[in-house]
């Protein structure tokens, strides 16, 4: 097979713009809670993301070598280079819609979504590997779930700690406390999180025939991992005013709880490589500790919306990959 260069090019930029969008919609998460307590000014929170987002991102490859293989064996395509194409542009454009309306939708799952679509439309049904899609899929869906019973039960054993304590001295803690929990969820948004555009590049090198391995070279780690860093730089305020104050209202206390459940469940996953969304995690650990606050708090006509869209992107956006692969290669 000819290496086309240009082509290949085009995808590794496709990729990292996937991932500068991922920085900057997804890193809102991690910090939303930091900023609606004031634990840290937004352009502190923001330069401490970027910086945290950045050294997890170097230090794994575990969940790329995951996506790069699991979806499905980019050995055995031989149109592998356009199916990553129409994945990409398809999750670039899912991101960006749901950015602009300020919906915490998952980057992962419109990944996910996207290349099982494309390859189910570019090269058949039997190309893609359901049992390894599947078990993604079920890591997407339980990681949430878990966050919410880990935020439900952390909240409630700190309500119980300090019940009897003067609330403000609490808070006042609990803020400074923030400053370190929130540089802990950054970190581990850039062990999962960029290691998705990895994936999706090693995919695209092995479908090329520049490798015959799924290890995650050197230079796609450094480029991925300053993607997502810039794309941190720049923040999602859209989502960061969803995450921080239109679920309930957080105190220091709930943030540090949100933030120590929320890292806790992305970390194991990355240990376990499995690709999982730090937006349903976060969103659903901030739920869990609002629920243990007090139930009736919670907006959650709010929550029901973001849910929604958690079932409807993977859907959506395999559907839209499946299109464009068409509309650009051929019917």
């Amino acid at each position: 097979m000819e290496i086309n260069y240009w082509v290949l090019g085009i995808v590794i930029v496709l990729a990292l713009s996937f991932d500068f969008i991922n920085g900057f919609h997804d890193t809102a998460n991690a910090i939303a809670t930091s900023i609606s307590t004031r634990a840290l000014t937004p352009k502190a929170a923001i330069i401490l993301a970027a910086v945290m987002n950045f050294i997890g991102a170097l230090l794994f490859s575990g969940v790329a070598e995951t996506i790069g293989g699991s979806v499905a064996n980019p050995m055995e395509l031989d149109n592998g280079i356009p199916i990553v194409i129409a994945t990409l542009i398809a999750a670039i454009l899912w991101n960006l819609l749901t950015w602009w309306f300020g919906i915490p939708s998952s980057s992962s799952h419109a990944l996910i979504g996207a290349l099982a679509g494309a390859v189910f439309i570019g090269a058949g049904p039997s190309m893609v590997n359901w049992r390894g899609f599947i078990g993604i899929v079920q890591a997407l869906i339980f990681s949430p779930l878990i966050g919410f019973g880990i935020g439900y039960v952390i909240m409630t054993i700190l309500k119980w700690i300090f019940a009897k304590k003067n609330p403000h001295t609490v808070n006042k803690g609990f803020r400074t406390l923030q400053i370190f929990t929130a540089a802990l969820q950054s970190f581990t948004h850039g062990t999962n999180d960029a290691q998705k555009a990895m994936g999706i590049i090693t995919f695209a090198l092995v479908s090329a025939r520049v490798q015959d391995h799924l290890e995650v070279p050197f230079w796609v780690k450094l480029s991925a991992a300053t993607a997502i860093a810039l794309g941190s730089s720049v923040g999602g305020w859209k989502i960061i005013k969803t995450m921080g104050t239109k679920l309930f209202k957080i105190e220091p206390i709930n943030g540090f709880a949100a933030d120590v459940t929320g890292a806790s469940v992305i970390f194991s996953a990355t240990l376990l490589h499995l690709p999982v969304s730090t937006t349903h995690v976060i969103t659903s650990a901030i739920l869990g500790v609002g629920s243990a606050k007090r139930f009736s708090s919670v907006k959650w006509s709010t929550a029901g919306q973001i849910v929604i869209t958690w079932f409807i992107t993977i859907p959506i956006t395999a559907t839209l990959a499946g299109l464009i692969f068409k509309l650009m290669f051929g019917w």
